[in-house]
C-alpha cells in the first residue's frame, strides 16, 4: 500500500513552486487532503511579515493535532529558515526541520528522519516539478535571494543576495512544460528586473524575453515584480513590443513620497517611478498592478495625503495593501522615534481601501462591451450556474474571476482552453461575460 502525504504550501507562489518541486520528489506518495490519514505531513512555511508567521506556526500546530500515530510532521521554508535554532529548541511537535535549501534533497531527509539547513538557497535544475492547480498555467522561478535594502524588508537578511538562475535552465524548463501542455507562464523572483545581474547582465529581462519567445508551445506570458531602481526604460519595451509577454505591469512601488521612498531605502524617486509608470499606463491594453505599504515609520500625514492623492490620480487596475509591522534585523525595526501607532495605521488602510475598492471596480468597468480572450477554470466561485474564468493576460488567482452565463458555441468549453467572450457586464465586484467562439 502507497504511503500517503498532505502538503500545505503558504505565502507566495515562489513558495508554491518550492512545494512542487517537493512533489517532485516524492511521486510514490499518494495525496491526500485528510491530515489525519497522512503518513507524512510538510508544512512549507512563510517568514515575510507577522501574521504569515503567525499562520505558519499555527497551521503546524493544528496539523500536529490532526495527525495520526506514526506519522512524520516536516516543516520547511523561509520561517523555518530565519528562526532554525529557536524553532527547534521550542516546536518540539515537528519531527523534520529544514529550510530554503533542501527541496529536492526532501525524499532523503524524510528516509533518513534528518532535519537539515544547507548553506544555500535551493535554485530549480532539472527539478521534475508537479504543476498544482492548473492544466495550462506555471510558475517559473527566475532567482532567489536579492540585492535590495529595503528598509522593512528581512528577505536578504535570510535567503542572501541575488543569485539568477542560468538562463539556459528556465529554457530547458520552460520546453519542458509546454511538451506536458502548459502554455501559460508567469515569471517570479523577488526583484524581476535585476534578473541576470549578478551574471554582469544590466537588462536580464530582454535577455529572457528573447529566450522564450521562439519556444513552441509558449502563448502567453508575464513579469511579476519589477523593482523600479533595476527597471530601466528598454526593459519595459521589450515586453511592449513582444508578441508573447503581455503588457503586464507588476512593480510594487510601496510609496510615493520622495522622503517615504528614501526612508525605506527603494532606491529611486518619484520621478523614475511616475515616468516608468506613465510608459506602461500608455501601452496598448496595459494592466498596471502595484502593492503599498501603510503606516511605515517616519510615514507623516503630509506624505499619507500625497500618497492617496496619487493614487486617485493614476490609473492602476490592481493595487495589494500592507499594514506596516516590525521585522526583526531591519533598518526599520529601529526607527522607534517614529513608529506609527497601530489605531493610526488601521485608520490609514482604511482609507486606501476605499481607494482601491474604486480603482478596481474602474479597471472593471472599462472591460465591458469588450471582447477578450478567456481561460476556463471550472464552476465558478459563486454558483454552479456560471462557469469561472479569468481574462488571459491577468496573473493566476490574483486579478479576479470572471463569470460565464452563456455560450453562443456549438460545444461545451473545456477547462484550462482559452476562448473568445464577450464582456456583458459588472455585477458587483465580477464580470460577466458570454463564449463566442475559439481563441
Amino acid at each position: 500500500m502507497s504511503k500517503k502525504l498532505h502538503l500545505v504550501s503558504l505565502g507566495c507562489t515562489k513558495n508554491l513552486i518550492d512545494s512542487e518541486v517537493m512533489l517532485g520528489r516524492l511521486k510514490n506518495y499518494d495525496i491526500t487532503q485528510n491530515p489525519d490519514e497522512a503518513d507524512v505531513i510538510i508544512v512549507n512555511t512563510c517568514g515575510f511579515i507577522d501574521a504569515a508567521k503567525e499562520e505558519s506556526i499555527q497551521t503546524v500546530l493544528g496539523l500536529h493535532e490532526a495527525r495520526k500515530k506514526d506519522s512524520l510532521l516536516v516543516m520547511s521554508g523561509c520561517l523555518s529558515e530565519r528562526y532554525k535554532e529557536q524553532l527547534q529548541q521550542e516546536l518540539k511537535e515537528v519531527d523534520i526541520f529544514t529550510g530554503v535549501g533542501d527541496y529536492d534533497k526532501i525524499d532523503e531527509l524524510i528516509a533518513r528522519r534528518e532535519s537539515r539547513f544547507s548553506p544555500r538557497t535551493y535554485l530549480i535544475k532539472d527539478a521534475d516539478r508537479v504543476i498544482t492547480g492548473s492544466n495550462y498555467h506555471a510558475y517559473i522561478k527566475l532567482s532567489e535571494g536579492c540585492n535590495q535594502q529595503c528598509a522593512f524588508c528581512a528577505i536578504p537578511h535570510f535567503k542572501g543576495k541575488l543569485q539568477s538562475r542560468p538562463l539556459e535552465d528556465i529554457v530547458a524548463e520552460v520546453s519542458k512544460l509546454t511538451e506536458q501542455g502548459f502554455y501559460d507562464f508567469s515569471f517570479i523572483s523577488q526583484d524581476s528586473s535585476s534578473y541576470l545581474r549578478d551574471f554582469d547582465r544590466k537588462e536580464g529581462l530582454v535577455d529572457l524575453i528573447e529566450a522564450i519567445e521562439p519556444i513552441v508551445g509558449v502563448r502567453s506570458a508575464r513579469i511579476l515584480y519589477l523593482y523600479p531602481s533595476t527597471l530601466t526604460d528598454r526593459v519595459l519595451h521589450r515586453i511592449i513590443d513582444s508578441p508573447v509577454f503581455h503588457n503586464y505591469f507588476d512593480m510594487p512601488i510601496q510609496h510615493i513620497s520622495d522622503r517615504m521612498l528614501k526612508l525605506m531605502r527603494r532606491g529611486s524617486g518619484q520621478e523614475v517611478i511616475k515616468h516608468q509608470l506613465e510608459i506602461m499606463r500608455n501601452a496598448p491594453e496595459a494592466f498596471v498592478r502595484t502593492s503599498i505599504i501603510a503606516g511605515h515609520p517616519g510615514e507623516s500625514e503630509a506624505d499619507f495625503q500625497e500618497l492617496c492623492d496619487f493614487l486617485e490620480d493614476f490609473d492602476f487596475d490592481r493595487i495589494t495593501l500592507f499594514a506596516y509591522s516590525d521585522e526583526e534585523g531591519t533598518k526599520a525595526e529601529t526607527m522607534e522615534a517614529e513608529k506609527i501607532p497601530q489605531e493610526t495605521i488601521d485608520a490609514r488602510l482604511a482609507v486606501l481601501d476605499e481607494i482601491v475598492e474604486r480603482k478596481h471596480l474602474a479597471s472593471l468597468q472599462k472591460e465591458v462591451g469588450n471582447t477578450i480572450d478567456v481561460v476556463i477554470h471550472g464552476p465558478s466561485s459563486e454558483h454552479e450556474f456560471f462557469l469561472g474564468a479569468k481574462k488571459l493576460q491577468w496573473a493566476e488567482d490574483i486579478d479576479g474571476e470572471i463569470l460565464i452565463n452563456e455560450n453562443e458555441m456549438d460545444h461545451e468549453p473545456e477547462i484550462g482552453k482559452t476562448y473568445r467572450a464577450r464582456v456583458t457586464q459588472l455585477a458587483g465586484d465580477k464580470l460577466v461575460a458570454t463564449l463566442t467562439g475559439e481563441s
